[in-house]
């Protein structure tokens, strides 16, 4: 949701802005998938694979900003 919103802005700048913001969630949801690791909700290994994938995931948006910022 924050990449939609970033990409209907005025600027670049303010699309490479949303894109951290867009990590920036991701990084909190995994924190959130930890606190229900630690309170059984989910397995370790399920907890695992989300890490992996947030981690893969996370460096999706900040490629795109380093792309965009060597355009401006």
């Amino acid at each position: 949701m924050n990449i939609a919103e970033g990409k209907d802005r005025y600027s670049k700048k303010e699309f490479i802005h949303h894109l951290y913001v867009a990590r920036g969630s991701l990084f909190e949801t995994i924190t959130i998938m930890m606190i229900f690791n630690r309170r059984g909700w989910i397995s370790d290994g399920a907890l695992s694979k989300i890490k992996n994938q947030g981690n893969e995931i996370g460096k999706m948006p900040t490629s795109l900003a380093n792309s965009i910022k060597k355009s401006l």
